[in-house]
């Protein structure tokens, strides 16, 4: 985190632009551009600046937006709730569609079933993202006008009733989601089936079945712990990308997240909020690593084990 934060620091300072220079007009005195520079500490040299940067780290303070002339934490607070919600919904939709996917492929190997949904899979995760996005809003939104193309919720969203207003924000959120969820559903897709194949050709499965096992029972209790263990660690990593920002997903439909915030603070040169909202990604993507570890720990105890030896 201290590297991350470092490089983001001194990458911010030597790109091109000025901070200052929106707040500043032609007409204004040089002693007031000079105390407008001043006031975002950026009259002192960068030497300087990281000094008093990591001083206020320590303190928990990541200083005022400019944007927002607020504190950094606080701006953070009002977008962070949405994008962890958003981005769990979508985690649960990948896991739960790669996964019942993958197992009936499984069940029927180079099947029309498999070799089409295999094949589905790639073009997923092929498609970027923000490519899938603007199709989904120009099929579904301005031709077929099914679904609202931006936003959160409709104009008279105030006098809904509260499951209305539920339901306002899951009919928001299905291209969103669709968008954000699609190539996770690839991922653990092919994660998963190739990992449930490898271990039907185990020995010891066609030991079970020799022993009268039935097909369910392998299949619940000794296929799919032994397959699901990898997958955890995907997911992992996949779950704190969301948590850091659906970025591209958050920009192209106008939601009020972390994504968005950030893109919009590099836009506008907002160096304190770029490094609070890096910073906090950076966060969520350790916990979610360490979450990983932690429940692979939890499955398999043979992990415990050989760390300790």
């Amino acid at each position: 985190m201290f590297l991350l934060i470092s490089f983001l620091f001194f990458l911010l300072r030597i790109s091109p632009g000025d901070p200052s220079l929106k707040f500043i007009s032609p007409d204004l005195s040089p002693k007031l551009a000079a105390k407008i520079r001043d006031s975002f500490n950026l009259n002192s040299s960068l030497v300087d600046q990281y000094k008093a940067f990591l001083i206020n780290l320590v303190r928990g303070n990541f200083g005022i937006s400019y944007t927002y002339r607020m504190p950094v934490l606080s701006v953070i607070k009002d977008y962070l709730p949405f994008t962890l919600i958003f981005s769990s919904i979508s985690f649960l939709i990948q896991i739960i569609a790669g996964f019942f996917l993958a197992l009936f492929s499984v069940k029927k190997i180079n099947g029309a079933f498999d070799k089409t949904i295999s094949k589905l899979s790639l073009i997923a995760y092929a498609i970027p993202s923000f490519v899938l996005g603007v199709s989904l809003i120009l099929v579904f939104s301005s031709a077929l006008n099914l679904f609202p193309s931006s936003g959160l919720s409709s104009f008279d969203f105030s006098s809904f009733s509260f499951f209305q207003r539920l339901s306002d924000y899951a009919f928001h959120l299905v291209l969103p989601l669709i968008t954000l969820s699609l190539s996770g559903v690839a991922v653990y897709y092919k994660y998963l089936r190739e990992n449930l194949e490898d271990v039907y050709n185990k020995t010891f499965v066609l030991n079970l079945r020799a022993h009268g096992f039935t097909e369910k029972e392998i299949t619940r209790k000794h296929v799919i712990p032994n397959a699901i263990n990898p997958l955890i660690s995907v997911a992992g990593v996949e779950l704190g990308i969301l948590f850091g920002g659906a970025l591209v997903t958050e920009v192209i439909f106008g939601l009020p997240g972390m994504g968005r915030l950030t893109v919009n603070a590099i836009l506008s040169r907002d160096y304190p909020l770029v490094i609070g909202c890096t910073f906090i990604s950076g966060v969520l993507v350790i916990l979610s690593n360490l979450a990983a570890d932690l429940i692979k720990v939890r499955v398999d105890k043979r992990l415990l084990k050989s760390t300790l030896n």
